[in-house]
């Protein structure tokens, strides 16, 4: 059989960029495993393939096209605002460009937020920065106030909020996990920002197979989902202080605690350095690029891979979104100052001498 065989198997041919959503890859780990992992099957979805490089697409199209199917919006009128910590605002952005929408995408200004604002504005869709120190709270009351100043023109997805966001992970994400795994998946790991794809994709995980043991992973220095106060992280993307909804739904009015709440049987954690060390392994490991969420929930998942009763068991991980949107995180702050000293501004255009620069001499 040719090596290419399975080249013209792939997904058909996509009218839009929407139809490119989705059908991402599932990758099994081998090289980053603990050794107390043997005979553990770990399974990474890498979400990083979707067009707009992130998870966040699957939502931005579901919630999109739903308001659409309403009536609610349309490119003659509405202009459509988020407040995001990025990866949101930029499956938005890259919808709205290709259906034809204004967008703005509120972001914190904090200098980790440098790709995104790029990206962001690459596809053409305004940038409104708020201060860093208020989170996701901030963000929150500006976008209201703006919408609320003209509701006939701006429209805000609310992904916090709302249903078509873990709904697009139950119709999706969940299905595309039990059929590549084969029907075997004994945990599913996510981490938590807005909460919609660990409450999709498990709520489907478990609906096919109740014995499923789904995880959140929230940072260690934020573990409000377990009653715990929030401080300061560099874990972008899950964390964001707050309780959420989707969550809140699986136990309404239950209390924050440690614990099992609905479909959800654990809450674990990963501090900003495990994190940051997790992507680096990952990247020198598997050659997966990956960003600081990623690496949480891969120090979660080794763990979890380590224990007695995962012996024999697959372990489904989600993978967010590429670390090529993470370089100005501080956690590449050793190989950014590297760069910067190896590439210097203006070059030396001297002809001579021909070698310049071996990073492997930085190593010592």
């Amino acid at each position: 059989m040719s090596c290419f065989s399975g080249l013209f198997t792939q997904k058909p041919l996509a009218m839009s960029v929407s139809d490119a959503i989705g059908q991402t890859p599932l990758v099994q780990l081998k090289r980053s495993l603990p050794a107390g992992a043997e005979g553990v099957t770990v399974l990474a979805k890498l979400e990083m393939q979707n067009p707009g490089g992130s998870v966040k697409d699957r939502i931005a199209k579901s919630m999109i096209e739903k308001a659409e199917a309403d009536g609610t919006i349309s490119p003659d009128r509405t202009t459509v605002v988020e407040y995001t910590s990025g990866n949101t605002g930029i499956g938005l952005a890259m919808l709205c460009a290709a259906k034809g929408y204004k967008c703005i995408v509120v972001m914190p200004q904090l200098p980790p937020m440098k790709e995104r604002y790029v990206t962001v504005r690459k596809f053409g869709a305004d940038v409104h920065l708020t201060c860093g120190a208020k989170g996701v709270v901030g963000m929150k009351e500006y976008t209201e106030k703006l919408v609320a100043s003209d509701p006939a023109k701006y429209w805000c997805p609310q992904q916090f909020e709302n249903q078509a966001n873990p709904d697009i992970h139950f119709s999706t994400t969940g299905p595309e996990i039990f059929a590549q795994a084969g029907g075997k998946v004994d945990y599913f790991i996510s981490g938590v920002g807005t909460g919609g794809t660990v409450v999709g994709t498990g709520k489907f995980l478990k609906s096919k197979n109740p014995d499923v043991k789904v995880i959140a992973v929230e940072p260690t220095e934020s573990r409000v989902l377990v009653g715990q106060p929030h401080t300061k992280h560099a874990i972008v993307g899950i964390g964001p202080g707050v309780t959420n909804s989707f969550i809140e739904q699986l136990a309404p009015g239950a209390e924050w605690k440690e614990g099992a709440r609905g479909i959800i049987d654990e809450f674990l954690h990963a501090s900003t350095a495990e994190s940051g060390a997790w992507a680096d392994t990952l990247a020198k490991t598997e050659g997966l690029l990956v960003g600081p969420s990623t690496g949480a929930v891969m120090k979660v998942a080794s763990e979890v891979a380590a224990r007695p009763e995962a012996k024999g068991k697959t372990i489904v991980v989600m993978f967010p979104s590429s670390g090529i949107r993470y370089m100005s995180h501080p956690s590449n702050g050793p190989v950014n100052a590297e760069a910067a000293e190896a590439l210097p501004a203006p070059p030396n255009m001297d002809p001579e001498p021909l070698f310049r620069w071996n990073s492997a001499d930085k190593k010592a």
